[in-house]
Order: structure tokens, then sequence, then C-alpha cells
């Protein structure tokens, strides 16, 4: 039987990989700003608060209040995925979203879109009109050092929504938390002598809440750890963080004749991200040194 790879299949098989990379991949995407971008960069515009003018006398000048722009700049890079699928029939089975390769394609994209976002917590941003002025992320915001020598504390957690609270950030802004499973086993060691605490922990490291103290705890293994095994986390509102997406998945799937004319299935994506305020990323470090 002959081998016919029609768009269908394709179409179907990209589809099914959206879905898969939407909803179980990636774990930080939904909590950023998600951004489409045409070409290889583009920009993601601010404005800066303004403030009133007191009318001193009748009949004067309006007033002319200059609004403050600022803009981030976010470059893209392309993300490939492919493999090879020895039989023919194997083709039709594509576009079954249970089928493995739909599967483990999706997830690639989905921990690939939380590796930008946790790579741009506290790299430089580019800002200014041309996207060309480098912006460090503020170590203002740091809870903790790079020498930690303990894990996460109440104590840190309470730093962290302090400076939310301190930089003024909208309350009705959800609080983010991405941290490690060390960081959460470390509140239940924590509360495990406080009683009023301790039930609500224990059911966020069970699964059956993601939140506590305001924030909403996201686990992940991705985030950097120095070789002293201390663990950069990161808290965060949606606002001050951005996925660029310029191309959503595109897929090909075609005979490879110099694979004995197996069948190669192939997706790419166009991925960038960005620190869109630093006031509202703050880096918490955590010790993870094995007892």
């Amino acid at each position: 039987m002959s081998l016919e790879i029609t768009t269908a299949f394709v179409d179907q098989f990209k589809a099914n990989v959206s879905m898969l990379s939407q909803q179980k991949g990636s774990r930080l995407s939904g909590l950023v700003m998600n951004e489409p971008i045409t070409g290889r960069s583009g920009y993601v515009e601010q404005i800066g608060p303004t403030a009133t003018v007191t009318r001193t006398s009748r009949h004067g000048d309006s007033p002319l209040v200059s609004t403050p722009h600022d803009r981030r700049r976010i470059f893209l890079e392309d993300e490939e995925w492919g493999d090879l699928i020895d039989k023919a029939d194997r083709v039709r089975t594509l576009i079954d979203p249970t089928n493995p390769y739909a599967v483990n394609a999706g997830w690639a994209f989905g921990r690939a879109k939380d590796d930008k976002i946790i790579t741009a917590f506290d790299a430089a941003a580019l800002t200014g009109e041309n996207g060309t002025t480098s912006t460090a992320y503020d170590t203002a915001n740091d809870i903790g050092s790079a020498s930690s020598n303990d894990g996460l504390t109440l104590a840190k957690l309470i730093s962290a929504k302090s400076l939310f609270g301190t930089y003024d950030i909208d309350p009705d802004e959800q609080l983010n938390l991405a941290v490690s499973q060390k960081q959460i086993d470390d509140l239940l060691a924590i509360t495990e002598i406080k009683s009023a605490d301790f039930n609500h922990v224990k059911a966020l490291v069970e699964g059956k809440v993601d939140t506590y103290m305001g924030f909403k705890f996201v686990r992940t293994q991705r985030l950097p750890k120095s070789s002293t095994d201390v663990r950069r986390c990161f808290a965060w509102v949606k606002s001050g963080m951005a996925l660029g997406v310029g191309m959503e998945p595109a897929a090909r799937i075609a005979e490879r004749p110099d694979k004995s004319f197996s069948t190669y299935v192939y997706m790419s994506m166009c991925l960038g991200a960005s620190r869109l305020e630093e006031k509202k990323v703050v880096r918490i470090f955590c010790d993870e040194t094995p007892d």
C-alpha cells in the first residue's frame, strides 16, 4: 500500500500537539502575559503613572500632563522537535490525540515555554525606544542570597508578599510562586509544629490546593540551581512577565529517503520571553543541600 500523508493528518497532529502543550506541557505560560509577535522580535508597550495638577486660578490654562512611555523588546528563538516512525501505517494513528508522538511533542513544547519564562525572570531585559538598553534584574528584590543556608521559610514568604505591597502592586493581581518540591517540603517541616498551618500545607503537598499565604504555588523542577545546591525561586504577578509567540506550532510529516523512507514527524515553534517590570518579580534563594 502506498504511503499517503495528507494535509488532514498534518493539521490534526498539529492541533493535538497544541492542545497538549496548553493543557499539560507548560505550567507557567498561563500565568504570564501572552503576546503575539510578528517577525524576529517585537515590543510590549508600557505606560507609566501620572499625577493630577491642582488648579490654582480661575480660567487658567488647561494642564498638559506628559504620559511616560516605555517598551520591552522580546527576541524570538526557534524551537524544534522531530522523530521517525518506522512503519507507514503508524502515520494514520497520529490523528489520535492520545498518540505517544503527539503527547511527547506537546510536552516538549510546553517545557520550552517554561524554560523561556524561567530564564527571563532574572535575565537582563531589553528596554527603551529601540529595545537596545539592557535593564538588569533589580537585586533589591532578592530574598536570601546565593550563599543562602536555609530553605523556604515563612519569613521569606512574608518578605516577598511585603515587597509586592510596598511597591503597591494591584491587590487584585494573583501572586504566583514557582518552587521545586523541596520548598514545599520545607514548609511542611516548618508548619508541623504549627497546627493552624500544617493541614493547609499538607493539602498543598498532596495537590488538593495550590495556594498558601496569598501565593499560587507552581511546582517545577526546572528552576535554576547553583553548584552549591541553592535554588532560585521566583514570585511574580502576571503583568510582570510576557511570553512572546511569533509562530504557533507548525507541523510537517514526510518520508525521509535517507532513513530508508521512514516517516519523519517534525514540528517547530517560535518563542521568547521577557520581564516587563522589575517591581513585579521577586527572587527567593532557597538552600537544597541534602541532609
